[in-house]
């Protein structure tokens, strides 16, 4: 397990980014505990359908706002009133702006009654949530995932890969290793490139695949990632499809992971038979992404990379992510570096190049 410091990519040891934190129906059951960020948070859907993310700890004497199951304020249902959760042990009650608004017993309240709130969303069947150690608000947009609101698109069902004690950096590498398509998947590359420009970083490529192509086609993805934690990537091989990684710190140096993958349906609706093709073509892609994750579990931390001409652009991809880690006034100092299309040594760089 490798530290932010010891990878040296910046000040803050966590980045600053947009963030998945839950899968949406987690939320059905009512509020959830989680910890990401060396921090525990509760998020709730309140009463109007706004997903509330709050630190988790109430003030007045540090009970957990939502690990409880026989208090008669759960019980009875009447802990989310309005888009407020009240805590279990004393009924204080906290909005979605984190404030206290309510004490049942109490005359007053005490201005200092108030946790820390956090901007967060539902999207895509997910919980995303804004984190940034400056505490400023979001400088880039959290992807649309269009292919959620088409009806011709079978929609992911999260896979949780788990937890990894491993740097996120190990897994934003792979937007730059060119090498391991071939002995960890099979898939050895025709073309490859990687462009970075401000808080997206994109890797094109196409090859032969064993698994998700048939035998003469050629798989083609656009991976990219838009800021830190969440990849999107478009495949054509065997079917049409619009993956994602997303990838969250719990603590320095731990990282929860999880994947789906969106399949285009030939039809305006999809079928059952199209539903269940869908699915197996998602475990067919988890089944890659987990010979990724197999990798990354019993590595040691890549702190420095014996990095040689035919590798793909490590160096630059991990200083395209330090940006996320400082300041936001060192950004444009770092992307002037950063920013640029790269190959790996002699491999061309796109498609086109190639004549394909």
């Amino acid at each position: 397990m490798g530290t932010t410091a010891e990878y040296g990519l910046g000040e803050y040891s966590f980045p600053r980014s947009w963030f998945m934190v839950a899968e949406a129906s987690e939320l059905d059951g009512g509020p959830i505990g989680v910890r990401f960020f060396a921090n525990d948070f509760v998020i709730y859907r309140g009463e109007s359908g706004k997903i509330v993310m709050l630190d988790a700890y109430c003030p007045h004497m540090g009970t957990h706002l939502c690990k409880n199951t026989t208090s008669y304020i759960v019980r009875d249902g009447t802990q989310i009133h309005g888009d407020s959760i009240r805590c279990p042990y004393h009924g204080w009650s906290f909005g979605d702006d984190g404030k206290c608004d309510d004490i049942p017993y109490a005359k007053r309240i005490p201005e200092a009654a108030k946790v820390k709130s956090y901007t967060a969303v539902e999207r895509a069947g997910a919980i995303f949530m804004w984190h940034d150690p400056e505490g400023l608000e979001p400088d880039f947009d959290l992807p649309a995932f269009a292919q959620w609101d088409d009806p011709a698109w079978v929609r992911w069902r999260f896979d949780h890969m788990g937890e990894l004690a491993s740097h996120p950096i190990e897994i934003l590498y792979n937007l730059a290793d060119m090498a391991h398509l071939g002995p960890v998947h099979a898939a050895p590359v025709e073309y490859f490139e990687d462009e970075i420009r401000g808080h997206v970083c994109i890797q094109r490529q196409g090859g032969r695949s064993r698994t998700l192509v048939d035998a003469n086609g050629l798989l083609e993805t656009d991976s990219w990632y838009l800021g830190h934690g969440v990849m999107q990537s478009t495949m054509t091989g065997l079917m049409d499809s619009h993956m994602i990684i997303a990838h969250t710190p719990v603590e320095d140096g731990v990282t929860k992971v999880w994947h789906g993958l969106m399949v285009k349906a030939p039809g305006a609706t999809p079928t059952e038979q199209d539903i269940a093709a869908g699915r197996a073509y998602q475990e067919a892609s988890r089944q890659a992404f987990a010979q990724d994750f197999e990798i990354w579990t019993y590595k040691k931390p890549a702190t420095a990379i014996m990095r040689i001409p035919e590798d793909g652009p490590f160096h630059k991809v991990k200083l395209w992510a330090s940006q996320f880690y400082n300041p936001r006034s060192k950004t444009a100092e770092i992307l002037k570096r950063a920013e640029g299309r790269y190959g790996a040594g002699d491999m061309p760089r796109t498609r086109e190049r190639i004549g394909a």
